[in-house]
């Protein structure tokens, strides 16, 4: 059994409205049981590379092979295996905080038993148990974002995706969700990919990923990566990189 959870080899994305190449030969390898951060500016690639990587988009060349599956071909089979949590809210604003998270559940075919079993320990984990009731367009952004976060684990999945997961989220939340994302790879064993645009995101994960125009530009631990170029933050090296390129 590989080692790898993600393989991704010579993947290219070209959104042909406008001919934009949104990935650009991306070489990728994750392993089961780490954080994975990929990180870069706005349009960098990011999000379509979550996507492509989850089914929802057809790549224009390369191969992914998730877990021992190919995507897209195999998407219905993985869709058991992953969960998702959107940089948009992919929420009901009229519907409850239970009711939203019931959704995804019957999504997944889940019984009502097993739901209710899972439902009331996600709560607990994720502080929501006195919001169960209240309807979701009534939350702060941050406990929608920890909504979204449990319809994405309701069925239990062993790679997680989160786009953008702290966007806009305070220092304390922000804290809290990484406290949370660690303990769901050291207990649980799953596998986290998430993309931020913000660089300190990624002295939290155990490799990191960065991207510009579609390209991967570098890769590594965070603490290797800064011995590398000689910095302090991971957010000095992306300037750096980026000069680089510019200057090209």
């Amino acid at each position: 059994m590989s080692n790898y959870i993600i393989e991704v080899e010579d993947l290219v994305k070209i959104y042909k409205t406008g001919n934009i190449k949104a990935i650009d030969n991306l070489n990728l390898r994750i392993k089961r049981g780490e954080i994975y951060a990929l990180i870069g500016a706005n349009g960098s690639g990011k999000t379509t590379t979550i996507n492509v990587l989850t089914g929802a988009l057809y790549p224009t060349s390369g191969k992914v092979r998730l877990l021992d599956y190919i995507v897209p071909k195999d998407r219905k089979k993985t869709a058991n295996f992953i969960g998702i949590a959107p940089q948009e809210y992919s929420l009901y604003n009229e519907l409850t905080l239970e009711e939203n998270v019931r959704f995804f559940s019957l999504l997944y075919g889940q019984s009502k038993s097993y739901f209710k079993e899972r439902l009331d320990h996600l709560l607990t984990i994720l502080s929501l148990h006195e919001k169960r009731k209240t309807v979701v367009k009534n939350l702060s952004g941050g406990m929608k974002r920890r909504v979204s976060i449990a319809c994405a684990l309701i069925h239990d999945p062993i790679i997680l995706f989160f786009d953008e997961a702290t966007v806009g989220i305070d220092p304390v939340q922000r804290k809290f969700f990484w406290n949370y994302f660690r303990s769901l790879v050291k207990e649980l064993e799953k596998t986290i990919i998430l993309t931020s645009h913000v660089m300190d995101e990624a002295e939290r994960a155990d490799r990191i990923g960065l991207m510009r125009k579609g390209k991967l530009i570098e890769e590594g631990i965070p603490s290797e990566l800064k011995d590398k170029y000689h910095t302090s933050t991971i957010e000095e090296i992306f300037i750096k990189l980026s000069d680089v390129e510019e200057s090209k």
